[in-house]
């Protein structure tokens, strides 16, 4: 509303002192204060109201108004019942900064002018906001998305001063208004995530009321666009994969219109979820259709291009042949009743992004097909030097599911049991199966132990699982591969000998003198040699544990 408009109703009793060209100025809120400084009070367009409690003497005058003009105040009540007739160094002031000024009848209540300050912008704003959000609906469903989430939330921070953010159900920032400012802290993410989690699984309905610290936020679920939302669907299949809009304000007194606005507001947000998934199902089919070739046995060379063709997909403008890397999750619930395999896939595409990274968009490296209760991610790494294994560059089971396990078992409740396996880095069609049935046999570790949430990796299958004869001969290939493939490739190249150096090194239980006469070697060429062979494997042959791993390499090979 604008200044003009409260001068002419008349039940407010103000009377104009200065600023007459400055009537057309929108009021945006009220604020009434006596303090000497209420600067940190203010964020620019409203109406202060003062009694003048803060005036001692006429010098008083010019500091407050400074301070008001600078936080981009709209105008200046002052009441008289106090003085009386408003000072006129408050006027002058007021002129000095145009700061437009009102008189306060004494027989008016502060109070009766808030209401209708109040009353009134929230009404325009929130009539103005529907009328956007209702535009933008249109435009998206019928056409390119407008912008997505963040223009939503920017409507909603400039038209109801409200902060807000879109997360993902592990407590991922997809989108904040530019009110908000500065990103949620994690541990914030992380604790609306798992309470909005926590409410779903129990039935209630939103919004859900979290007070975090001092600060009370109001969590909205976004509804599922394109899915199926019919009366018999059954939570568990959407929990773990649906958005959530986390609203900085205690929803509990709003008016059913506000909070109509805010499902309108999540509404429209889940149109551009559904926008964006929808990219996910080119790399979807190419993760389908290599694993259907690994799990057939296909030839490596037929496994291979399909690999080329899905390399410019997941790594885009990128010319180097990537890495490959496999991550095999099961989510589980009691009574066997729910389709495992889908809810596996929403979630791995969730997890496999980095916790700290914002966007969907950052998933493009990922690409996740189902096949019975389980899901296969096929996850893209760039390439890396040939004087490495590749392992070190890619996803580590141990801190996979570190920023998001109170999340999911909030949201797996006590009725659900997710358990992740994954691979070490290969970089060819051969090592592909191998990598899988590696990941496999690393979810079944992870089984093996309690708790709702459990990951293991290859690492964990290095020295001890090898021992038991239950282990497929594709974990045993993947596992030899790993550590002596980097130093036939060496040997290959430069004629170095390091396998024969690394056989004998073990055979003389790592007697540097008798290995290099064993090898008609000087001790600095043999020191040399098992330099590189640790540089080149990461492992380090003064350890009892990699030599027994390098021992059993051997043996295998």
């Amino acid at each position: 509303m604008r200044l003009r408009a409260l001068l002419d109703t008349d039940a407010l009793g103000l009377r104009l002192l200065g600023g007459e060209d400055e009537l057309d100025r929108t009021v945006r809120g009220v604020m009434t204060t006596d303090l000497k400084d209420p600067s940190r009070y203010l964020s620019g367009g409203e109406l202060v109201l003062t009694g003048l409690a803060w005036r001692h003497d006429a010098a008083d005058s010019e500091p407050f108004v400074r301070i008001l003009a600078g936080a981009g105040v709209t105008a200046l009540a002052a009441g008289e019942a106090e003085l009386g007739d408003v000072p006129a160094d408050l006027i002058q002031a007021c002129v000095r900064h145009r700061l437009p000024l009102f008189g306060v009848n004494e027989s008016v209540a502060f109070a009766t002018i808030t209401e209708h300050v109040v009353r009134q912008v929230s009404g325009e704003r929130a009539g103005d906001l529907a009328a956007v959000v209702d535009r933008h609906r249109r435009m998206m469903t019928s056409g390119p998305a407008g912008g997505g989430p963040d223009v939503v939330l920017d409507l909603l921070g400039s038209d109801l001063d409200l902060r807000a953010w879109v997360l993902s159900p592990t407590g991922r920032p997809i989108a904040g208004s530019k009110l908000a400012g500065a990103a949620l802290p994690a541990d914030v993410c992380a604790k609306l995530a798992a309470e909005h989690l926590a409410a779903a699984r129990t039935g209630r309905r939103g919004p859900h009321r979290v007070t975090v610290g001092t600060t009370t936020y109001s969590l909205f679920p976004v509804p599922s666009s394109g899915r199926s939302t019919g009366a018999s669907r059954d939570v568990r299949e959407t929990v773990l994969s649906d958005w959530l809009l986390a609203v900085e304000a205690d929803a509990g007194d709003w008016p059913e219109e506000r909070l109509d606005l805010l499902q309108g507001v999540t509404q429209l947000i889940s149109v551009e979820r559904e926008r964006r998934d929808a990219a996910r199902t080119v790399r979807r089919r190419l993760a389908q259709e290599v694993l259907e070739l690994v799990q057939t046995g296909a030839a490596p060379a037929e496994i291979a291009a399909r690999l080329r063709v899905a390399a410019p997909v997941l790594l885009p403008g990128l010319g180097a042949a990537p890495h490959w890397q496999v991550v095999v999750a099961r989510v589980e619930w009691d009574g066997g009743d729910i389709e495992g395999g889908p809810v596996a896939q929403a979630l791995l595409e969730e997890i496999l992004v980095n916790p700290l990274a914002t966007g969907p968009e950052h998933s493009d490296r990922i690409a996740v097909a189902h096949t019975g209760e389980e899901a296969i991610a096929l996850l893209a790494l760039p390439a890396v030097s040939t004087e490495h294994d590749g392992s070190e560059s890619g996803l580590l089971a141990d801190t996979l599911l570190e920023a998001v396990r109170a999340p999911l078992t909030a949201g797996l409740n006590d009725d659900g049991r997710l358990t992740l396996g994954v691979s070490a880095a290969v970089h060819s069609a051969e090592g592909l199966r191998g990598a899988l049935e590696e990941a496999r046999h690393a979810r079944r570790v992870a089984a093996a132990r309690p708790g709702r949430v459990c990951a293991a990796g290859h690492q964990e299958l290095a020295s001890h699982v090898l021992l038991l004869p239950f282990v497929p001969d594709d974990v045993r290939r993947a596992f030899t591969a790993r550590l002596l493939d980097p130093l036939r490739d060496y040997d290959r190249r430069h004629r170095a000998e390091l396998i024969p150096t690394l056989e004998a090194f073990l055979d003389c239980d790592g007697s540097w003198t008798r290995c290099a006469a064993r090898l008609h070697l000087h001790v600095n060429t043999l020191r040399y040699r098992v330099g590189r062979i640790e540089q080149l494997t990461s492992r380090d042959l003064s350890r009892l544990e990699d030599k027994l791993d390098f021992f059993l390499a051997l043996r295998m090979s």
